[in-house]
């Protein structure tokens, strides 16, 4: 039976740019950084939480969907925040860049596009206080 969802994979042209992106920036901890045969393993994740972001070395724009509309587009990661308006002041400072000037309501709660280094959209959502309490 499956379990759980290990881990999630987001291409990057620059590993120790994008570990500088989403540590220092976003405020991710790294997890595992391991030089293998086949490449550096380097894994990133929201503290408390099991799912691990690898960030995987690859070509310009490999990670970009095709067609992809700025603002349409949702990134290949969410990451959920209880309070989405006070991070965003937070990451901002910190010199994320963002898709749209402020987080914005929408049907399921709060919503904004981050964009590392590399153009990869991350989804930074806050959910709905109906959604958040059938969560629990």
């Amino acid at each position: 039976m499956l379990t759980n969802i290990m881990y999630v994979t987001v291409y990057v042209t620059d590993q120790e740019r994008a570990l500088k992106f989403y540590a220092d920036q976003l405020g991710l901890e790294k997890r595992i950084d391991h030089p293998g045969p086949d490449g550096r393993f380097l894994t990133v994740a929201v503290p408390g939480s099991p799912l691990e972001i690898i960030l995987w070395p690859h070509a310009p724009a490999a990670g970009q969907p095709a067609g992809s509309q700025e603002g349409g587009t949702p990134g290949p990661v969410f990451i959920e925040s209880d309070d989405l308006r006070a991070d965003f002041e937070v990451l901002r400072e910190r010199g994320v860049t963002f898709e749209q000037p402020e987080p914005e309501d929408y049907g399921f709660g709060v919503r904004i596009e981050a964009v590392d280094p590399d153009g990869n959209r991350i989804s930074l959502r806050q959910r709905a206080a109906w959604q958040a309490r059938d969560k629990g």
